[in-house]
């Protein structure tokens, strides 16, 4: 669990993050995310904000949460983003060694022999969240410093990633290694998806690539109307460190611009083995924040 001293307010207070989306206004009356936390323990961060009706929900958004693979969204948006500029070739062709390969890295595994591209790799760490594929990707492309500057140049100056895959998922006590929050998070999430930081043929990949992944259909998507798109990219941790749950996805209708979600839930208790039913509370916030 992420501790009082890792848990830094940003310095900027919610009435930044307000005028910083300009029209935003919280739902009225008590905070049902608040309310949900004490009814299923542990620690719960929302950001979800409509940008059209200027709608929001947010609970701990300025508190630090460990990215898990959740950061694989914007590692992949660095690699579309970075082959725009001239940085990278998106067919560049990078392989690994037998000894490089982690858990959970279904592509990488069976691509051992060719190696992928740097687009395959990127659509890899979204749609399966791949680890090796991340890894491969940030030794390329600068490192876990790397990332952090490119979260920097786009605007958000609060998410920071220092480590690689596996060591990333472990945060310890005291520290602020490879966390973001919330309320920063969201922002990225719509810069990605809504804003100008992709063309529009990278947007178009990336939210492909967030609806056809599947680790997180229990997760905000279980919340979701039928029949609305959705897209979304996940991250766990199921260690003594900080177990924790995490979910950035893009939802709406057909055709409406999307409601823009970044949440994590800590459990009260450390587990090492998934958990439905704190997945089931990342739904819960979905719900909460469209009925509302």
């Amino acid at each position: 669990m992420l501790n009082s001293t890792r848990r830094a307010v940003l310095s900027v207070g919610i009435a930044g993050w307000l005028s910083a989306c300009t029209g935003l206004r919280p739902l009225p009356g008590p905070n049902p995310i608040s309310l949900l936390e004490q009814r299923v323990g542990g620690l719960i961060g929302v950001m979800m904000r409509d940008p059209v009706s200027g709608r929001m929900l947010a609970w701990r958004e300025h508190e630090r949460f460990a990215h898990c693979s959740s950061f694989k969204l914007s590692l992949a948006a660095w690699v579309l983003d970075g082959a725009r500029r001239g940085l990278w070739l998106a067919e560049e062709r990078l392989r690994w060694t037998q000894d490089m390969l982690m858990s959970n890295s279904p592509a990488t595994t069976a691509a051992l022999a060719e190696g992928l591209t740097m687009v395959e790799l990127a659509r890899a760490v979204v749609v399966f969240s791949d680890n090796t594929a991340a890894n491969v990707l940030l030794r390329r492309m600068g490192g876990p410093e790397g990332m952090t500057a490119w979260w920097r140049s786009i605007g958000d100056n609060t998410s920071r990633l220092d480590r690689f895959e596996p060591d990333l998922n472990r945060v310890p006590a005291g520290t602020l290694l490879d966390t973001t929050t919330p309320a920063a998070m969201a922002l990225t999430v719509e810069k990605l998806v809504s804003g100008a930081v992709l063309h529009s043929e990278a947007k178009a990949l990336l939210t492909g690539w967030m609806v056809e992944s599947q680790t997180g259909l229990r997760r905000i998507r279980a919340g979701l109307p039928a029949g609305w798109i959705a897209g979304d990219k996940t991250g766990t941790a199921l260690n003594s460190e900080n177990t924790t749950y995490a979910d950035l996805a893009f939802a709406g209708p057909s055709g409406a611009p999307p409601l823009i979600m970044a949440m994590w839930y800590e459990p009260a208790e450390a587990s090492q083995e998934l958990w439905p039913a704190a997945e089931e509370v990342l739904a819960e916030c979905a719900r909460i924040f469209i009925a509302g």
